[in-house]
């Protein structure tokens, strides 16, 4: 069984396939109906109208409808497309459980409990006929495919097969007696229009399930007798031909295969049957833990079937039904209907070569799966899943050219894989001894070659002397004759391998995902894809053309992937030719398909920077849509994209993008909305066009910015008029601002005057030396005169005098793109642009290049300027090149804008940004001050979400991580980042990573010191410094795995004495109760310490616990103290306090401490915590701790969340590549 689609939900009790669509209905146990996608496994649509299981569902064949049947006695008809329930069907008094549509004619089918089969006609919405005779629930009626018979299966252990004929007779030519029977007698008789033709009599139990076979006369049944039954039918009778015995419970479905010779059966057993139809026996069987299969369903058009049992469904195949081939140069060879055959791709011709007969097995998926052709000995491997796997070995006459009817006699083996790995050898996997047995065409093994993987399950061709093996989830390329591996990849399962033909790409095919790699298992690129990828092969420009179930895919060299074309179903390619797809379907028939190439060929000449073809493509005109559009804009070609659109907007967008200041004029003026100008004018000012910048605040009367626009140009002309148009508008800040930006004080005291603010009127004209208008102010203020600062060093506020005026700002001089000057040629206009002069007076609109007349912003010249004729006869100045020296060279001073066309430059990428991309370690993002992104990374990593005792940290990383370099006088500092590594050598354009100032050996020097404030006793000094190495462990970074192993040692070192001391000044807290303390003691001899420090410990909680009278944990103590390398005098000592313990060996006080069941304390409540004893951990410094500490904050280490998710400590470069 090939399992495509498992669905988890209540018991199914219905399905059915659509005839077209790849959905699937369901209809549960629950009252709900759902709508399934099974090639996405995507629920598309659920429907919950009925009350009650729904046992029965059917698609109608062609129309948008499905009916549904259940146990609230209604069959209810549903139009998917509308997603609401058209009508209900009632006559039913009981349980309904099943419903069908006739294939032609508007009829429904169903069967009930209330022992009758309903007839409905479901565009009249009426009842046409009820069949009564059964004498016991109904459990299943179905229509025939193509006669007028129905059957029907009861739990009175019969099965009928019912006439319609009159029926349909009645529906195609109403008769008037028929039509005069009432409603009453048809319900009660149930008319003459159907009537039993035969009734099977045979299982000895209730009957669940009866089916009749698509073109035979025959049926088949299965019942709670635990049997199924074939029956055949004639004209006069109907009689049983076998019985199927193997299920161990009731039988609730069966049905014939359409395709194939075999009846499918399912069973409250949990299992599926497979029963070869013609031998009558069983072929396979299928079977769940735990759940009881119901329903089957099988796909009117597709090998598809699908099972319901107590929690889903599952949609199945039986075989698989990829046809195995192989290709060599324009030949393919491929297995169809027992033979190989041949097609060439060239001409077209299909031509069988050998006949090909196994030995006859009754198991099902027998067929070969895979296929390796020798051209050098015109020889073919075919892999079979036969006894487990083997291979047969063909050898192809030359002569062949009609049908070979002489059976060639293969050379078989068993083996999982066989491929050719040299001109007169194949290699064969023998799974059983992890090797690679290498035979010759005679199938004499020459060599055995043990693999490098224990797990290899596959091999695969990679070219002379090389294999491809396949091994959980890598693959690796191994050398047969040096024995050793080449390369190994990661990936998912793969299950196909297609090489390029020039053997430098591969493509490494898995059910939902393509792996492009290099001949050295270098991989390039990954593409994910949510349905099964089916096929692939290369096309001649290293394109990798693909199909999923319903489309032909591309692949580039990049990665980029698109659809070529929607396909009707599946196809396994063979052959990529030019516009030409060559195909194997499902059947074993050739197909080619025409594609086009425009879309993938365009992106990749634009990836391979071949522009000449591209712009061949785009002068052609075959390419359009948004995708294109997105496409270019998202690979850094905008100015292209400009090329393919018309929408204005989009164009305005595409062309600030690419710096195109010309065509965005142009497409502003189109629009002329506010926004759009005023993007405009961002982007002129950013590229230092402040001519478009004034024509962009003209347009939105952004009178603020045309005047600070006009003070920084030098403009006072201009601002001169602002001062009167902010006068028209009576706009006093206006006035006051144009007037302060000209230095007209005059103007500036009559704008206060005016506003009523004599005392400022009255400040300005006496600061600035207006003595006359002072004292008439002073005059009109009379007592309230302000009275001025008498600071020496005040200076007037005056605006700088412009010293040099041009028409514009020197702009970057940067040459055309190649884009760029080949669509101005295409237009026939001048590749350099020339700017016009200044504008003219206010009250006339600005005059600019009028890019809207002329394509791409091309200027007309100047009046002063004649045209050049080209067809003229005198052809103006004759100007002839002349040959000059090679070094001679001028350098023109005079070189302005006018001259060159102008693109703004692509700012760079910041340093920091570089280092906080290239970098998953949280120090280095935090040396680029990226803290947000660090501490996402700490938190991901180590569970941190106290950050307060990182925070000097981090902002010693940053600082420390850049320098600054003085600069020029009034102009900034500029910032310099610091790499590590770098040396004089270092290429200038690659980056390296930030310099850090958290190292190992500063750690290490802090443990020494920490030791040594431990050996003194100085345990609160000691804390604070393993606590900050425990807090900067987080930060640091090493470049080698050794390393890595020296820091995790370094954060359990610390981590222990953390605890440690914290238990040690806990204990002196607790001098008023002698329990605790003693426990306390005792807890701090389980601390992980070193010999020294252990020894003190042992030590003090000696003497604690003898003076406490506890002799049996005293004595504990000195045993373990004996046991390490005392002085003499410690040793004599201990030995003492040992021989006073054994005198009286009790306890006084009860403490909690048992010495001989191992523990570990909790960090928060100083507390131990016993083997087998429930607790949780901090996912960074692994403290432990009694469950109530979960979600809160490390007591030990002050960072991370106890019980927090994290993927471990990430501390080198090492552990990421």
């Amino acid at each position: 069984m090939l399992t495509k689609f498992e669905t988890k939900s209540n018991r199914v009790k219905g399905l059915s396939f659509h005839p077209r669509r790849p959905w699937i209905l369901a209809s549960l146990h629950s009252g709900v109906i759902q709508l399934w996608d099974y090639r996405m496994g995507t629920l598309i649509d659920r429907f919950d109208e009925h009350d009650g299981p729904v046992r029965g569902v059917h698609f109608h064949k062609s129309q948008p409808l499905f009916v549904s049947g259940g146990d609230d006695y209604k069959i209810k008809v549903w139009n998917y497309k509308l997603r609401r329930c058209l009508f209900t069907l009632l006559g039913h008094l009981d349980y309904i459980r099943t419903v069908q549509f006739h294939q032609e004619y508007p009829w429904i089918v169903s069967a009930s409990d209330d022992q009758t089969i309903r007839i409905w006609n479901w565009q009249s919405r009426t009842c046409i006929s009820v069949l009564t005779g059964h004498n016991h629930y109904v459990m299943c009626a179905s229509f025939h495919i193509k006669e007028d018979l129905v059957v029907s299966a009861s739990l009175d252990q019969t099965v009928r097969i019912w006439d319609i004929g009159a029926l349909r007779k009645k529906t195609v030519a109403p008769a008037e007696d028929i039509l005069r029977l009432t409603q009453m007698n048809t319900d009660l008789f149930g008319g003459g229009d159907a009537v039993v033709k035969y009734v099977l009599e045979g299982h000895d139990r209730g009957v669940n399930w009866a089916a009749f076979h698509p073109t035979l006369p025959l049926i088949v049944s299965g019942a709670d007798d635990r049997q199924v039954k074939l029956w055949r039918m004639n004209d006069t009778k109907a009689w049983e031909v076998d019985t199927l015995r193997g299920h161990v419970n009731n039988v609730s479905c069966v049905m014939f295969h359409a395709r194939q010779d075999i009846i499918v059966s399912n069973s409250e057993d949990k299992s599926i049957r497979v029963w070869d139809m013609s031998k009558r026996t069983g072929v396979q069987t299928f079977r769940r833990e735990h759940d009881r299969f119901w329903i089957l369903a099988a796909h009117p058009d597709m090998n598809l079937l699908a099972a319901g049992h107590d929690s889903g469904m599952i949609v199945f195949k039986l075989e698989r039904e990829r046809p195995s081939y192989a290709v060599h140069g324009s030949t393919l060879y491929f297995v169809k209907e027992r033979y190989l055959r041949t097609y060439d791709f060239d001409t077209g011709r299909d031509n069988p070569l050998i006949s090909i007969r196994r030995t006859g097995s009754t198991g099902m998926n027998q067929g070969p799966r895979s296929m390796s052709y020798n051209p050098a000995e015109n020889a073919v491997l075919i892999c079979s899943d036969v006894d487990g796997g083997s291979y047969e070995l063909y050898t192809i006459p030359k002569d062949t050219t009609g049908r070979s009817e002489n059976t060639q006699e293969a050379k078989r083996g068993l083996g999982a894989s066989a491929v050719f790995v040299a001109r007169n050898r194949f290699a064969v996997l023998d799974r059983n001894h992890n090797q690679v047995v290498i035979k010759n065409l005679r199938n004499e093994v020459t060599k055995k070659v043990t693999l490098p993987f224990s797990t290899t399950d596959a091999v695969f061709y990679a070219g002379l002397g090389n294999l491809l093996c396949r091994s959980e989830d890598k693959v690796i390329l191994f050398d047969v004759q040096q024995r050793n591996t080449l390369g190994e990849l990661n990936t998912p399962f793969v299950k196909y391998v297609v090489w390029s033909s020039d053997m430098e790409l591969v493509a490494l095919i898995s059910k939902h995902a393509i792996i492009i790699a290099s001949k050295k298992l270098v991989h390039k690129c990954t593409v994910h894809e949510t349905i099964r990828v089916k096929s692939g092969a290369w096309d001649d420009s290293g394109v990798f053309i693909y199909t999923t179930l319903n489309h032909i895919k591309y692949c580039l060299p990049n990665g980029d992937s698109g659809i070529i074309r929607t396909l009707e179903v599946p196809v396994y390619i063979t052959k990529v030719k030019g516009t030409s797809v060559y195909s194997l379907d499902r059947d074993g028939k050739n197909r080619v398909i025409q594609i086009d190439t425009t879309e993938y060929m365009f992106k990749l000449a634009l990836i391979q920077r071949k522009y000449d073809q591209v712009l061949q493509m785009i002068r052609g005109s075959q390419l359009c849509g948004q995708s294109i559009i997105a496409y270019l804009q998202q690979k850094g070609f905008p100015e292209v994209a400009l090329h393919f659109v018309k929408d204005e907007r989009t164009r305005f967008n595409l062309a600030v993008e690419c710096g195109n200041i010309e065509v965005a004029v142009a497409s502003a003026k189109e629009i002329d909305e506010k926004d759009y100008w005023y993007r405009l004018g961002v982007e002129a000012l950013r590229q230092g066009n402040h001519e478009i910048v004034e024509y962009s605040y003209q347009k939105t009367k952004n009178f603020e910015r045309l005047s600070f626009l006009y003070l920084i140009t030098g403009n006072l002309e201009k601002l001169s008029k602002m001062l009167k148009i902010a006068e028209m508008r009576n706009d006093v800040m206006g006035r006051f601002h144009n007037a302060l930006y000209l230095g007209d004080v005059q103007e500036r005291v009559k704008i206060l005057e005016e506003s009523g603010h004599l005392p400022l009127a009255y400040v300005t004209a006496a600061v600035h030396g207006l003595t006359d208008v002072a004292e008439r102010l002073a005059g009109e203020l009379g007592e309230n005169i302000p009275e001025l600062p008498a600071e020496s060093k005040s200076g007037l506020l005056l605006p700088p005098t412009p010293i040099l005026r041009d028409n514009n700002w020197p702009l970057l001089l940067v040459s055309k793109g190649f884009f760029e000057g080949a669509f101005a040629a295409d237009a026939g206009m001048p590749t350099d642009v020339d700017e016009e002069g200044p504008a003219g007076a206010w009250e006339e609109e600005l005059v600019l290049p009028d890019v809207t007349d002329r394509q791409n912003g091309a200027v007309a010249h100047g009046d002063d300027e004649e045209p050049r004729g080209e067809d003229d006869e005198e052809a103006g100045w004759d100007m002839e090149d002349l040959d000059l020296p090679a070094d001679v060279g001028v350098t023109d001073s005079s070189a302005s804008t006018e001259s060159a066309y102008f693109v703004a430059p692509t700012p760079g990428m910041p340093v920091s940004q570089i280092w906080v991309q290239r970098s998953s370690l949280a120090a280095e993002h935090a040396a680029a001050g990226a803290f947000d992104t660090a501490m996402r990374l700490l938190n991901r990593q180590l569970g941190i979400s106290n950050f307060l005792p990182l925070k000097s940290a981090f902002l010693e990383l940053h600082v420390a991580s850049h320098t600054s370099l003085p600069a020029l006088v009034s102009v900034p500092v500029v910032s310099v980042a610091l790499e590590r590594g770098w040396t004089e050598s270092s290429s200038p354009n690659v980056r390296g990573l930030p310099a850090l100032i958290y190292k190992m050996s500063t750690l290490e020097e802090r443990l020494r010191q920490a030791y040594k404030l431990t050996t003194e006793g100085k345990f609160t000094e000691a804390l604070k410094i393993f606590l900050s190495i425990l807090q900067t462990i987080p930060l640091v970074v090493v470049e080698s795995r050794k390393e890595v192993d020296e820091v995790k040692e370094l954060l359990g070192i610390a981590k222990e004495y953390v605890l440690a001391v914290k238990i040690e000044l806990k204990r002196k807290e607790e001098k008023d109760n002698p329990v605790r303390m003693a426990e306390l003691a005792a807890y701090f001899t389980h601390c992980n310490l070193q010999t020294t420090h252990l020894k003190l410990s042992l030590q003090s909680a000696m003497t604690i616990c003898f003076r406490l009278r506890n002799f049996n944990t005293a004595a504990s103590f000195c045993r373990r103290l004996l046991e390490l390398n005392l002085t003499p005098a410690a040793s004599t000592k201990a030995r003492q306090v040992l021989q006073a313990c054994e005198r009286t060996p009790r306890d006084e006080l009860q403490l909690n401490y048992d010495p001989r069941n191992p523990f570990v304390v909790c960090g928060q409540t100083y507390t131990p915590i016993y083997r087998g004893s429930e607790d949780v951990s901090c996912p960074f410094c692994t403290s432990r701790f009694v469950p109530q500490v979960r979600g809160k904050i490390c007591p030990v280490c002050d960072l991370a969340t106890v019980g927090a998710d994290a993927s471990g400590l990430l501390c080198s470069p090492t552990q990421v590549r």
